[in-house]
């Protein structure tokens, strides 16, 4: 069996090394703030949170470093504790696990925190590295402010593999997590990006899919390229390249199943804006106290409108 064998060959490298497991320093170091100037202090070593990233849909792409860190922390805390327990049961690992999610991470935080007192904590999510567009980093605030040491362990992660797939640019990019559920919210949000000129990367959920990707062809424009990413390193992975108006009538007439990870383009330098974003970039400067002439003319500099095109939207009531 395949996870067998990775064992073995996961134990015989610990075995041939020197060093132990885990190297827990004798002493935590961190920064004092005093009123007068910054010191450095010193604490007892305490428990590490260790944040283990897990795969995103194929058993096998998880590290030997990973596996080693789950098997010997003292206690893993999981976003669902059922499907992390069929990762570990692949890989017959039996450290203890308790539930950190949305609806109990303020009870759970404390609680978590007392392990950390006395021992080593592993935090997972379902899939990827956690604390991503999950609580988890709340719980790294919290261990931070309690003076553990945090430590990741990195793998697997869905918005950086379907970027790298996406076919876009990758030297710049942000990460914009679930888009909002409510249209108003997410209409307002894709308007504040419609001149980013970074790659962005968001989560959808299938029933919102289309709404989401009607939103951005308004925004930013039908011709703009993005990639649709779903079931990512799994038997029925799917990655869909196109034009915004392209990937919309194929789920026009495609129902969309899974998760999504969309991966947009960003504004090219020489695109011409579209109107929401002159009048929204125009609202600005005039909220500034720009004279309507100066504010269609700095508009008109960023956006391929004429000067007069511009002011004339001043003009409206």
């Amino acid at each position: 069996m395949l996870s067998v064998a990775i064992l073995a060959c996961f134990a015989a490298l610990v075995k041939t090394q020197n060093t132990p497991a885990f190297t827990r320093p004798s002493f935590v170091q961190r920064r004092c703030h005093s009123s007068d100037n910054a010191t450095l202090c010193y604490n007892n070593a305490v428990g590490t949170l260790y944040l283990v990233a897990t795969p995103i849909g194929n058993l096998e792409d998880i590290t030997l470093r990973a596996l080693r860190v789950l098997s010997e922390v003292d206690t893993i805390a999981a976003e669902d504790t059922r499907h992390t327990r069929k990762l570990l049961s692949h890989y017959q690992i039996r450290t203890p696990l308790l539930s950190y999610h949305e609806h109990n991470k303020e009870t759970r935080k404390d609680e978590i925190l007392q392990a950390l007192a006395g021992g080593d904590v592993a935090l997972v999510s379902d899939a990827g590295m956690p604390g991503l567009s999950d609580p988890g980093y709340e719980l790294v605030q919290a261990a931070l402010e309690a003076d553990h040491q945090v430590s990741p362990i990195p793998g697997a992660s869905a918005p950086v593999a379907s970027l790298v797939v996406s076919g876009l640019p990758t030297d710049a990019f942000i990460f914009i997590g679930y888009l909002p559920r409510r249209a108003a919210e997410r209409r307002n949000l894709l308007a504040s990006l419609a001149v980013e000129r970074r790659t962005m990367i968001a989560f959808e959920a299938p029933h919102r899919l289309l709404g989401s990707l009607k939103e951005m062809e308004a925004q930013f424009g039908a011709q703009r390229r993005i990639a649709a990413c779903r079931e990512l390193t799994k038997l029925h992975e799917e990655i869909l390249r196109g034009s915004l108006a392209e990937i919309l009538a194929h789920f026009q007439s495609t129902k969309p199943r899974g998760e999504f990870t969309l991966v947009v383009a960003g504004k090219p330098l020489d695109e011409r804006w579209l109107e929401p974003a002159v009048r929204k970039q125009l609202r600005i400067f005039l909220d500034q106290g720009l004279k309507p002439s100066d504010a269609a003319r700095q508009v008109a500099a960023q956006s391929r409108w004429s000067r007069q095109e511009v002011y004339r939207l001043t003009l409206e009531k």
